[in-house]
């Protein structure tokens, strides 16, 4: 995972949704996200990621305040691209198989659901490169989880750990036999999804998120507003007709 592909996916996910967009993935209602070849990921490209830090290290007109001031603003434009996956307005499938070290947890913690096939492997690499993961997987997957103790000795070690442990901690929704039945199964829960009213899922999402950062009462609020206008959509009227003349509704797009 090099810089180019980082900033192409926070430049992607931003497009994905949105109804001025002129990309024909803004008629997105669900995203897939899967790694082509043997892995996933294996996390950032220390090689190419090197000459973009370097830059800010080793420039000799810089002092230490002036260096750190741009070392935090290139690691917020690291985060903001894998936020853009978090904020992207439709569900967001991980589908993983092989290897998900370092950045690929950054990357599917952003993510709504996770899948992955038996044989999959993911570790929190950071701490072997001496540095703390600081791109999400800290932040978002102790809310993801419920083994705090085993994640954080996770994070210490850096060890891999397997599918079924990520099963447990509460990281993924389920584990499949292999590559070919995981493609096979998120797919089918991506179609089931797509299938479903944009304007309910946009909704869903968007307050499960909100709720997950703030208090049960500021999320009753929340979503109370939402619907104040989300109540109104058509689809609503569209759902009733299409039960009672029992066939499937179809929905306009976003």
């Amino acid at each position: 995972m090099n810089p180019t592909l980082w900033t192409e996916i926070g430049a992607a996910f931003r497009s994905i949704g949105d109804p001025t967009s002129d990309s024909g993935i803004s008629l997105s209602r669900v995203v897939l996200l899967e790694g082509a070849g043997k892995h996933f990921t294996s996390g950032l490209d220390l090689n190419e990621a090197a000459p973009v830090f370097g830059a800010i290290w080793y420039d000799e007109q810089l002092d230490t305040a002036r260096k750190a001031l741009r070392m935090q603003a290139l690691v917020r434009q690291f985060q903001e691209c894998f936020t853009a996956v978090e904020q992207c307005p439709v569900p967001v499938i991980a589908a993983i198989h092989g290897l998900c070290l370092g950045a690929g947890v950054d990357l599917i913690a952003a993510c709504d659901v996770r899948y992955a096939s038996e044989e999959a492997a993911f570790a929190v690499k950071e701490v072997d490169v001496g540095l703390a993961a600081d791109v999400g997987t800290l932040q978002r997957v102790p809310k993801l989880i419920g083994n705090h103790s085993l994640f954080r000795e996770l994070c210490y070690t850096g060890r891999q750990f397997t599918a079924e442990e990520a099963l447990d901690l509460g990281l993924l929704s389920g584990v499949l036999d292999s590559p070919e039945l995981l493609r096979r199964h998120t797919r089918q829960l991506a179609e089931e999804i797509g299938r479903k009213s944009p304007v309910a899922v946009m909704g869903t999402k968007r307050s499960l998120n909100y709720s997950r950062d703030h208090s049960v009462a500021a999320g009753l609020d929340h979503i109370a507003t939402w619907n104040a206008a989300m109540l109104q959509t058509e689809d609503m009227q569209e759902s009733l007709m299409a039960s009672m003349e029992k066939r499937t509704p179809t929905y306009k797009h976003l």
